[in-house]
């Protein structure tokens, strides 16, 4: 029981609660004698009754003495002629009752005992009870001061955030206000890094035209000019290649673009001074090697190499390799080298531009470069020095450097024959998911999943500019003056290269995993999560061709899907190992290649002269189909 001395409850609780106790047990000691009361009232009532019975027969000494005289005749006499009864009857009625009085108050003597055992027994469970109740509410009042204590601390929290949230909508607008001011910068920059390109084009036409008319005034008569005629319809029937090393460009080369370089007119001289270089394997095939193709291809090459030391690392020498042209692209029928090339699961494969060096990525945290010699995967090179696993990577135009995209929310630089990487690309805040050169070896992009996707300067190792693109960005892909970005939220974006704008917006069914750009520029390849691919022609933007496939699933957020070289065909991994191959045209599931994969495959890829695929999986393999 709560006594006066328990801390922390109140006085006049413990005294109401004495009270209370007290009238319970008034009450059950009532109820307990209540039975008893009439039946001691009847008992005196009897009794009284009994004791006037007795004097009113109770005899003179005469009279005892003559009935004892007498004899036991009158014990057994009946009652008087008055009608009293005799002595001896209600002497015997007086045992019978006092036997069953006796015999009640036993009884009732037995209930009282009893009743007092369930009396203490409640009374040990009240006080048990009332000890458990004072616990109960020494426990509220603590939780209760807690809860006071915690609802000071929300107050607390709430008033700093309400803070924080002011200071962060400050410093957004504030951040609103300098990124409008560094647009305006770079508008201004880029408008005057315009006015003296084209102003240094100008001045360097006027300069090549003028001494072009002092040469050919002086030293080339008629017959030459004639000659060197001669040797441009010459040239307009070859193939042009570029060999892989600067030194080892011949004598024939060197002569025909001195050749081409003076025998061009001037209005060509003029339009074409300040052009930059472009990717010479843009054609689809041979055949559209015209004279003006000619001359720009050993015109790229020579601004190229005057070019050549704002490189990332500024080396002098920059390797290009023969660039194989694809007529049409041949259907790999079966597998010609099977490799467990990493030591995990590997994500990226891509050819470089010579269709003979290959460069696979892996959760490994390692880049592995093969040669393809007589229809096997030779190992050529390891580059290590990555943050994290591989999910993407690159050949530049050159094929001399490689570009991978790291979950260590980086993109990583390494330069063909160095093993350690040359550039960290970082600013990302979420893994980097994809890394692309853009149409010149020092331009890249980069995408993440923290929804921006950057354009990098590789000469400086410079972000030259962030673009938020709303969602997780799971591949991007790079044309003349368009970066196009796959997204998470089932659209494909297209924004200005030139400006910070987005100039379309594609939405597709599923997450986008991967996208691949056709040579010409014409045709968008994706790959998404509903397990479909699907061919967007850029020139209406509209999907134009779904491909589907029985048992065709995407294994991964980061499946890819290619184009062939000439556009005829999409290539796609499923998750069960197989090869599906789509007629671009006409849609139809081409064929379908199993066996050595038994595992998800993450990417493919398509070499540049169309006669080698190469797929790559979950399970470590690297695969040569041929």
């Amino acid at each position: 029981m709560a006594g006066p001395s328990d801390p922390g409850v109140p006085a006049a609780r413990w005294k109401r609660h004495i009270v209370r106790q007290l009238r319970q047990r008034d009450r059950t000691q009532k109820a307990l004698f209540l039975e008893l009361v009439p039946a001691y009232n009847r008992l005196l009532e009897k009794a009284e009754l009994l004791a006037q019975f007795s004097e009113k027969l109770q005899p003179e000494p005469t009279d005892v003495t003559r009935a004892l005289h007498q004899g036991g005749w009158e014990e057994e006499s009946g009652p008087d002629s008055d009608g009293v009864p005799s002595p001896a009857a209600l002497r015997v009625k007086w045992q019978e009752e006092e036997e069953g009085l006796r015999l009640v108050c036993g009884e009732m003597a037995y209930q009282v005992v009893e009743k007092s055992a369930a009396l203490g027994t409640l009374e040990s469970q009240l006080e048990e009870r009332q000890s458990r109740l004072a616990a109960l509410e020494a426990r509220v009042a603590q939780l209760q001061e807690a809860r006071e204590k915690q609802e000071g601390q929300v107050d607390a929290r709430r008033a700093l955030n309400a803070a924080q949230r002011a200071a962060y909508e400050a410093l957004r607008v504030h951040v609103g206000h300098q990124e409008a001011a560094l647009r305006r910068l770079e508008e201004e920059a880029r408008d005057l890094l315009d006015r003296l390109v084209r102003r240094k084009a100008r001045a360097a036409a006027e300069r090549n035209l003028r001494n072009e008319r002092r040469e050919r005034k002086f030293f080339y008569p008629r017959a030459k000019q004639a000659r060197v005629s001669q040797e441009l319809k010459k040239a307009a029937k070859r193939t042009v290649s570029i060999s892989e090393s600067p030194d080892t460009l011949g004598d024939g080369i060197r002569e025909e673009a001195d050749t081409l370089a003076l025998a061009a007119e001037p209005a060509f001289l003029e339009s074409e001074a300040g052009e930059k270089w472009k990717r010479p394997f843009r054609s689809a095939s041979a055949t559209s090697l015209t004279l003006s193709r000619c001359v720009d291809v050993v015109k790229g090459l020579l601004d190229f190499k005057k070019r050549r030391g704002h490189s990332v690392g500024g080396a002098p020498e920059q390797r290009y390799q023969s660039i194989p042209v694809c007529v049409a692209a041949r259907l790999p029928t079966r597998a010609q080298d099977v490799l467990d090339a990493h030591l995990s699961e590997v994500n990226a494969v891509r050819f470089g531009p010579s269709s003979s060096l290959l460069a696979t990525g892996g959760a490994d945290r390692l880049i592995l470069l093969w040669n393809i010699v007589g229809g096997r995967l030779e190992a050529n090179q390891t580059l290590e020095g990555a943050g994290g696993s591989i999910t993407s990577v690159d050949f530049d135009p050159s094929g001399s450097q490689v570009l991978a995209a790291t979950y260590n929310k980086a993109a990583q630089l390494w330069k063909v024959g160095e093993a350690q990487s040359k550039e960290t690309l970082s600013g990302h805040t979420d893994k980097v998911t994809a890394a692309k050169f853009k149409l010149t070896m020092h331009q890249a992009v980069t995408g993440s999943r923290d929804r921006t996707v950057k354009e990098w300067d590789l000469g400086r190792a410079y972000c030259s500019r962030t673009i938020n693109v709303l969602s997780y960005c799971n591949d991007v892909v790079c044309g003349d003056h368009v970066i196009i970005s796959g997204h998470n939220d089932q659209k494909i974006r297209f924004w200005d290269s030139r400006g910070p704008r987005c100039t379309q917006v594609i939405p597709v069914q599923g997450r986008v995993t991967s996208l691949s750009l056709s040579h010409d520029q014409l045709h968008l390849l994706s790959c998404s999560r509903d397990d479909t691919l699907k061919v967007i022609d850029l020139r209406v933007s509209n999907v134009r061709q779904v491909f589907r496939a029985d048992g065709f699933r995407c294994g991964s957020d980061w499946t890819k899907a290619v184009f062939s070289p000439d556009r005829s065909y999409a290539l796609a991994g499923s998750w069960d190992g197989a090869l599906y191959i789509w007629d671009v045209d006409t849609g139809k599931l081409e064929s379908s290649l199993r066996g050595p994969h038994c595992a998800a495959v993450n990417a493919v890829a398509w070499c540049y002269s169309g006669s080698h695929v190469v797929s790559v999986d979950q399970a470590r393999k690297v695969v040569l189909w041929h």
